[in-house]
């Protein structure tokens, strides 16, 4: 396959990957108190209702560095660290390739 069709096709996942979950994520249901259903709600917060059902004077041991003002920061900065996590992985494994390339071509091998 060529580079350009293999380009078409890298950039058609990308586009079906963005509007994929667009076109199949339900519209809000409303609960039985009236209130939207949360549609993505995190494990933190489900873990937090079975343990105050489950023991309900239980107090938390430790209390969050930092507390973002909304929901929106939040998950921005889930996508950040995770965004910077897959770059030092990127890199690592770049390193990793261009030296073994650089290292047959050469014949010369380096000691760790």
């Amino acid at each position: 396959m060529s580079r350009p069709w293999q380009n078409a096709l890298l950039l058609l996942a990308a586009c079906l990957l963005v509007v994929w979950p667009l076109l199949t994520v339900p519209v809000r249901q409303v609960g039985p108190d009236g209130e939207a259903v949360a549609i993505f709600t995190g494990a933190d917060g489900q873990a937090e209702g079975i343990i105050s059902q489950l023991a309900p004077d239980y107090r938390p041991w430790a209390k969050p560095l930092l507390v973002p003002p909304s929901g929106e920061i939040e998950s921005l900065l889930f996508a950040l660290q995770a965004a910077v996590g897959a770059g030092i992985l990127g890199y690592y494994f770049g390193i990793k390739r261009e030296r073994a390339r650089w290292e047959a071509a050469s014949g010369v091998s380096r000691a760790a």
